[in-house]
């Protein structure tokens, strides 16, 4: 059952949209709406993915161009989202800002999501079987050499790359800094959570709901 309407997930969009826009034109965070649904304005975890069009044809082929969020629900989602939109768009390590030019050719997902919650195994070669593909998210925590490090993949890139759960759990780990088997360790900790994911059919275009396929 979903928390979220297909109208509240695209109202969430269009702000992403909107934000991101103004702040790469005009350098500014948008006021946070007063009008905006009430369900909204509760605490919730987010991420905003924007990912740049390459190609039209024979199909839309895209590229990631920044993503960054709020694992934990620690504002107002509608806040997470706006903060998040900005972050993606220039704040994103991995990728130069996103240029003025560039805003015609970006579509805008947000990720809403629930609560990260620990995974409690005896035995770490359990965790595969505690995680579903298309359903979970992961973060993964550790220390490597005296620092704390964490890593967070969304359910959507697992099934986008076409891994199975011990490659889910291995990149993730990567993507901490930590060596891709250290979640054979008892030296990490592992939670997951589930997401809301909603996407623009083409720049800002129809809102729809991304459903992904579990397995």
């Amino acid at each position: 059952m979903f928390m979220y309407s297909d109208e509240e997930g695209a109202y969430l969009v269009k702000l992403a949209r909107r934000s991101m826009e103004t702040y790469v034109v005009e350098r500014r965070r948008i006021d946070t709406p007063k009008d905006a649904p009430e369900k909204l304005w509760k605490k919730a975890g987010a991420f905003v993915t924007l990912n740049k069009i390459v190609e039209q044809r024979p199909k839309i082929r895209t590229e990631l161009r920044g993503c960054i969020g709020r694992p934990y629900p620690l504002q107002p989602l509608i806040e997470a989202v706006i903060d998040s939109a900005i972050d993606s768009a220039v704040n994103d390590p991995r990728f130069p800002p996103v240029r003025p030019d560039e805003l015609d050719d970006i579509l805008v997902e947000v990720s809403v999501l629930t609560p990260p919650e620990l995974i409690k195994v005896s035995d770490p070669k359990e965790y595969p079987k505690k995680i579903k593909i298309g359903r979970d998210g992961l973060i993964v925590e550790g220390v490597y050499e005296g620092y704390v490090l964490r890593g967070l993949l969304l359910p959507q890139v697992p099934v986008e790359w076409n891994w199975d759960e011990e490659t889910f759990l291995s990149e993730c780990c990567l993507k901490a800094g930590l060596p891709p088997d250290s979640w054979l360790t008892r030296n990490v900790k592992i939670y997951k959570f589930q997401a809301e994911i909603f996407e623009e059919e083409e720049p800002r275009g129809k809102v729809i709901r991304k459903i992904l396929e579990e397995h």
